[in-house]
């Protein structure tokens, strides 16, 4: 079995499902096991993994670990992501993109405000996939605004973003978006 048996299985498996590095302490924690049971697990892990020249590697970054692409292949990963990706948008990525289609022009840190959690990866990918686009600065923050692209109002079907359907009068929280526009 791999490194310290079933420790290892547990690691990989959470690690799959993370969006950015995690320490060891919140691992240990996870797994409720000693953290040096959980770092010894960690090195031997990533050792494994490059002995076996994988097309990925298990690093430590940023006070926590994660997995990343091998450098090698960036030019292949790249490709994928920005001419082959035909994956569906996540749930938080759905969530941002409508945040940015009924607000916009928008900038990131009203989005986030509206989801309250950090967007810069999510409004990154959104970016990458041309599904949204910089449209200058605020005037008044000068942070940067967004709006959706004519290719997803192509995907959407529709000719403008005044075609997006109304939203609900009756959503909750809807008085609280009213405040937080005013703070932005």
């Amino acid at each position: 079995m791999q490194a310290d048996g079933g420790i290892g299985a547990a690691l990989e498996a959470v690690l799959m499902v993370v969006d950015e590095p995690v320490s060891a302490a919140e691992l240990a924690a996870t797994l409720e096991v000693p953290q040096p049971e959980v770092e010894h697990a960690l090195a031997a892990l990533a050792a494994e993994y490059a002995a076996q020249g994988r097309g990925f590697e298990l690093r430590a970054v940023a006070g926590g670990w994660r997995f990343y692409s091998r450098p090698e292949f960036a030019d292949i990963v790249s490709k994928y992501v920005l001419e082959g990706q035909t994956a569906r948008l996540t749930q938080a990525a759905l969530e941002t993109l409508a945040v940015i289609a009924y607000r916009q022009p928008v900038a990131r840190s009203r989005v986030a405000a509206i989801r309250g959690v950090n967007v810069d990866s999510v409004v990154k990918t959104l970016v990458t996939r041309g599904l949204i686009e910089d449209v200058g600065n605020d005037p008044e923050s000068g942070a940067i605004l967004y709006q959706t692209t004519s290719y997803f109002l192509e995907r959407l079907g529709i000719g403008s973003a005044e075609d997006l359907p109304r939203l609900s009068p009756h959503l909750p929280g809807l008085d609280e978006l009213e405040a937080i526009d005013g703070a932005y």
